[in-house]
């Protein structure tokens, strides 16, 4: 059964790069990765105020990437710069008619587009930003059954920012790149879980993460 532990305050003065509390900071576990791939983020404004936010750990750990920010003003953010011939563009989204991205034959180097919101902000892609709307969607097929989450999952196919971006990294450079990705959000998971409360001998990897988001 899955679990969501809810916070029991507000984080106070945390960290302004993992958003943790100090002395749980894990700034120092973020590993540096120089990808041929280009991840370029779209977060919702409100996403930046929210310390269980993940893909912004994400950025920090691909220096070949780039965050957008939209929802800031009534004004639509034009995002037509992403559409660049150096890369073949997809849409990280499990939408039906995604294909899963181990099918993909990639003749250029991957830029991919994630939408960093709750489940609603990020279906919105295509009305919001029609510039986008011809890309192809990519999805992961595993589905997330992991015990405890940063935040509720309404959807089996409901994954954090950062373990979206690690699984995705996983099948287009490799595993150690995406393992370590993974363990950055294993990372965040247990230290968050932590400050909620919830005993350390509860945080077990197969209970942080699902048998489908394991080793494949």
């Amino acid at each position: 059964m899955n679990k969501h532990v809810p916070r029991k305050r507000k984080t106070i003065d945390p960290c302004p790069t993992c958003f943790l509390h100090r002395q749980r900071c894990i700034c120092d576990s973020i590993p540096k990765h120089d990808l041929k791939t280009r991840v370029s983020l779209i977060i919702h404004a409100k996403e930046l105020k929210r310390t269980t936010n993940t893909g912004r750990l994400a950025l920090h750990a691909l220096t070949n990437s780039e965050m957008y920010i939209r929802g800031k003003t009534t004004e639509r953010l034009d995002l037509s710069s992403l559409l660049v011939p150096e890369y073949e563009t997809y849409v990280l989204f499990p939408s039906e008619d995604a294909i899963s991205l181990e099918e993909i034959q990639p003749l250029k180097p991957i830029q991919l587009i994630v939408t960093d919101g709750n489940w609603r902000q990020a279906s919105k892609l295509n009305t919001r930003h029609p510039e986008l709307s011809h890309l192809p969607r990519v999805k992961i097929g595993a589905a997330n059954t992991a015990q405890y989450h940063l935040r509720k999952e309404h959807f089996s196919e409901g994954l954090s920012t950062l373990e979206a971006i690690a699984l995705a990294i996983r099948i287009i450079e490799g595993a150690e790149v995406g393992d370590s990705l993974l363990a950055l959000y294993h990372k965040k998971l247990k230290a968050t879980l932590q400050g909620r409360g919830v005993q350390e001998h509860s945080l077990n990897e197969s209970s942080c993460v699902g048998e489908g988001l394991q080793r494949t």
